[in-house]
């Protein structure tokens, strides 16, 4: 067995290195440090004959003790055996040394670390003749080649011969022929006859040099006479070849392998030439290259765009420093040896994300954001190349992001986490001293009639008008948020507790004085204000919150459009029979299941006798069971203590309030895909639909819990329907068409519930995928009178 020893540091190189190897054949053995190298090579006879070549990973530092302690193990005579095979990033200087004091040895980059097995054999067996078709290797390049004789049948040998080895060729009878198809077609060889009728073929090597259209063609002259004057007048001419006819098909092929052999080496420079300078031309940040004393070599164009010059001539030939680098962002002027990146030009060091100022053309002070790099060309450093953008619009973004993080977008007033941080900041301020300021919560009044009768737009140009009609009537000291659909929320600082409610009233008046017009319709604006008073005795913000929140609850329980104080002593208890109430009840539901679902048959009208209900609640869900009716709608009751069915309206809006919506959603669907499986078991072919709330669309493992119910009840998803109100939908169109998407992968189906309440139309419809509408009466009345 051949034996391949492996010395490199590296883990993810040996694992590739050794991956190929064995591919081939080869037992490795590996050192992964070049002290255990040194070790296992001292003792090079353990491995017997077996062991037939080292393969090194030459370091980019080559200073290290052991490394050179190994390359010297390595020279040794005892070791002369055995083939030494370098791996080294670039061909380094030090590298290609050692390899000259050293027989059976190579040197390969690791990225062409794939060649490792052919590199061995070749050092193995250095007499092996590997025979090389250059003609394969360029098949794939598919060079085309214009032939030109005046003999019919010489063109029909040499085109044959030329395409069965990969070339397209084209042929022409004459000079001019010849020339005008080069002109027509673009060709990389021309071979062309010396002695023709007309011209002699050197006349059309000429002219294609002399063409700036032609003359990257490769020509070469082929003739049947050998004549100095010939192969003399042909290279004068421009031709870089004199075939001969009668020579060997063997050796004519190997003219044309060298030939296509220039050009495709020369193709491959023009393309990584354009490759490297469109790449540089394209870059978004501006680049520069200087040498040692920080002159400039070149520029690209975004660098010019971003300085401020027109052409890099008003660049190269120029101290970077004196032209844009040597003054600090306010104007004065530094000096060049404190100059960090004139030092770096000088030293070579390579820096990433230098926060500095340039000054452009104009004199316009420029924050840039330089990474410099050192250029070193044949191993010896040449100067440094500077990537840099300017950060300006990075800097305006990051002003405009910490805005937009703590202001509503819509109304432009800060939002509720900013209101809140100001909030807390009063709290600690009022304990300081002896004043008042007053916290106000905004509700607006049928809000959600105008958004859902007069349209989504008509409804944020209605919250945008009253955050104007608010901001209107605050003191400088006061601060006005938008906390949430139709919330908003006021501190008034320093007030006296007796004026609180005339300046409350006279921002519910601010509202109600002038109706909202949309699309020539009057609108009526109500608010509900509910109002806390803060004084050092505030124990913490979010009391404050809850008292405020709760006297706007007192103050819609009252009738809407008024204002209220809250009032420790009354409100509190009041305040629990109401919505906080509610939720505690809630939550306990939750906890002790005390919800219940009542299935309710979905049936033609036309299919159902009328006359012949059943008395008791959920009886068509008996007669489901018995085949007569086959999908069912899902709706939830709670049970009071006393044993009654509440309906959804008296306790879903305390839910949505309290985020409770998305646990209640999840009670509904374990409990609805329990009872559907248990009728499946029994041979029932039932479906269910659900209804979802807003918070469980918006939830983003929504979906992901309807999967793993549906997995547990072992439901087909195609028994399930879940609805969404259209007005809960259209608020969040692209993640409801997400979720749609993805419950459709489940197999379920879905459908769009209230059509018509809102402000969907037909147009929204198309980007999602439902399966039904259920239309609003009132949207069929409407359209029917």
């Amino acid at each position: 067995m051949r034996k391949v020893l492996l010395i490199q540091p590296s883990t993810s190189r040996l694992n590739n290195l050794v991956r190929i190897l064995e591919s081939r054949g080869y037992h490795v053995e590996i050192a992964e440090s070049f002290r255990r190298g040194i070790a296992l090579i001292a003792d090079v006879d353990s491995f017997g004959s077996d062991l037939v070549s080292v393969i090194v990973g030459w370091p980019t530092q080559d200073s290290d003790r052991d490394f050179k302690a190994l390359t010297n193990k390595l020279r040794e005579h005892v070791v002369s055996h055995l083939a030494v095979l370098l791996m080294s990033e670039s061909m380094s200087s030090s590298a290609v040394g050692w390899l000259k004091h050293r027989k059976r040895s190579a040197l390969l980059l690791w990225s062409d670390y794939s060649e490792v097995p052919d590199a061995l054999g070749r050092l193995l067996d250095p007499h092996r003749q590997r025979r090389v078709n250059f003609l394969e290797e360029l098949a794939d390049h598919h060079l085309r080649v214009l032939f030109v004789d005046d003999s019919p049948t010489v063109r029909i040998a040499f085109r044959r011969l030329l395409m069965k080895h990969g070339f397209l060729v084209e042929t022409a009878a004459t000079v001019a022929e010849g020339y005008a198809r080069a002109l027509e077609s673009q060709f990389d060889i021309a071979i062309i006859d010396y002695f023709m009728p007309e011209q002699n073929g050197t006349a059309l090597v000429a002219k294609l040099k002399a063409n700036p259209a032609t003359q990257s063609i490769m020509s070469a002259v082929i003739t049947g006479t050998y004549s100095d004057t010939v192969i003399n007048d042909s290279l004068v001419a421009g031709a870089v070849e004199c075939i001969f006819k009668s020579e060997a098909k063997e050796l004519f092929l190997t003219r044309i392998a060298s030939m296509a052999r220039a050009i495709v080496d020369r193709k491959s420079i023009d393309n990584e030439r354009r490759r490297l300078e469109g790449i540089l031309s394209s870059v978004g940040d501006g680049v520069y290259g200087v040498d040692t004393a920080g002159i400039i070599q070149f520029a690209n164009p975004a660098a010019l765009e971003i300085l401020g010059f027109t052409s890099e001539d008003q660049l190269v030939g120029s101290s970077a420093y004196e032209l844009f680098h040597s003054r600090h962002e306010d104007g004065s002027r530094m000096q060049m040896d404190t100059c960090f990146l004139s030092q770096c030009y000088s030293s070579g060091n390579q820096v990433a994300g230098w926060q500095t100022s340039f000054w452009s053309r104009s004199g316009r002070v420029l924050p840039v954001e330089c990474t410099v790099y050192p250029l070193e060309i044949n191993g010896a450093r040449q100067g440094s190349v500077v990537a840099f953008r300017d950060v300006s619009a990075r800097k305006i973004l990051e002003e405009e992001l910490r805005w937009q993080a703590t202001h509503d977008s819509l109304t432009k007033l800060a939002n509720r986490s900013h209101f809140e941080d100001e909030l807390e900041q009063e709290v600690h301020r009022l304990k300081r001293g002896d004043q008042i300021s007053a916290l106000l919560f905004v509700d607006l009044d049928r809000f959600k009639y105008i958004n859902d009768t007069a349209g989504h737009v008509a409804g944020d140009r209605l919250l945008v008008e009253v955050a104007n009609r608010l901001r209107k009537r605050l003191r400088m000291s006061d601060s006005l948020a938008r906390i949430g659909g139709d919330e908003y929320a006021i501190i008034l600082r320093n007030v006296r507790a007796e004026s609180v409610v005339t300046t409350a009233e006279q921002f519910r008046l601010s509202l109600e004085d002038a109706p909202f017009i949309h699309e020539g319709k009057q609108y009526i604006i109500s608010a509900t204000i509910g109002i806390a008073l803060m004084d050092r005795h505030t124990p913490a913000p979010g009391e404050a919150m809850a008292n405020a929140d709760i006297a706007c609850h007192l103050a819609k329980a009252e009738g809407r459009n008024r204002v209220h104080v809250f009032s420790q002593e009354g409100d509190e208890r009041v305040a629990m029979d109401m919505e906080l109430g509610w939720s505690a009840r809630l939550k306990q539901a939750l906890k002790h299941d005390h919800f219940e679902l009542i299935f309710q048959p979905i049936v033609n009208t036309s299919q159902i006798d009328f006359d012949q209900l059943p008395a008791e609640e959920g009886g068509l869900w008996q007669k489901a069971k018995s085949g007569e009716f086959q999908e069912f709608e899902t709706l939830l009751r709670l049970r009071d203590p006393d044993g009654k069915l509440i309906a959804p309206d008296a306790f879903l809006p305390t839910a949505e309030r309290f985020n409770l919506m998305r646990q209640i959603d999840q009670w509904v669907i374990d409990r609805a895909f329990s009872e559907l499986g248990h009728a499946v078991e029994q041979g029932l072919n039932l479906r269910i639909s659900i209804n979802l709330s807003e918070q469980s669309i918006v939830h983003p493992q929504s979906v992901t819990y309807i999967a793993d119910r549906l997995k547990h009840h072992d439901i087909d998803g195609s028994r399930v329907t879940f609805e969404i109100a259209e007005t809960r939908a259209m608020s969040h169109m692209d993640v409801f068409a997400d979720v749609v998407i993805a419950l459709k992968r489940l197999g379920c189906r879905c459908g769009l519930d209230d059509f018509g309440t809102g402000f969907a139309s037909f147009t929204h419809l198309r980007r999602l995928d439902i399966d039904y509408l259920k239309i609003d009466g009132t949207y069929l009345k409407t359209n029917n009178s």
